[in-house]
């Protein structure tokens, strides 16, 4: 979805950078099985590195990736491994700035609701806190 369809001119793009690959993956497992209940919004999942967002960043959209069943068996984008692919990149196309704006605050409520699932159970994101507290 790289280009704007024309039947859907409004877009938006949401980069959200996880401390590992580990637990992008999860989030994105976690929120690609509610499908889009809107035909009037489309939407993308997919995990890049950091490098990758930044770089979408600067050029806009960019190459956008679709999303496959299985992140782990993404293809490989040139040489970046599997495991430094850590930021959840999410792609709306809307038909109008109303169906964007209420899909995408669906999704910011389930992405806080995973986020705040990883933070309370996840041994990762406790190890990492107390990493912090302690450095």
């Amino acid at each position: 979805m790289a280009e704007t369809a024309p039947d859907f001119p409004c877009s938006l793009v949401i980069a959200i950078p996880l401390p590992t690959h580990r637990l992008a993956s999860s989030a994105l497992r976690a929120l690609q099985v509610d499908a889009e209940l809107s035909p009037l919004v489309r939407r993308s999942f997919s995990l890049v590195s950091p490098d990758e967002s930044r770089s979408d960043a600067r050029n806009g959209l960019g190459g956008a990736q679709s999303s496959n069943a299985n992140p782990a068996e993404e293809p490989a984008s040139g040489d970046v491994p599997v495991e430094e692919k850590t930021v959840l990149r999410t792609e709306y196309q809307a038909t109008t700035n109303r169906m964007l704006r209420v899909s995408v605050n669906g999704f910011l409520e389930s992405m806080g609701v995973v986020l705040g699932i990883m933070q309370e159970l996840d041994v990762d994101v406790l190890a990492a806190q107390h990493k912090l507290a302690q450095g």
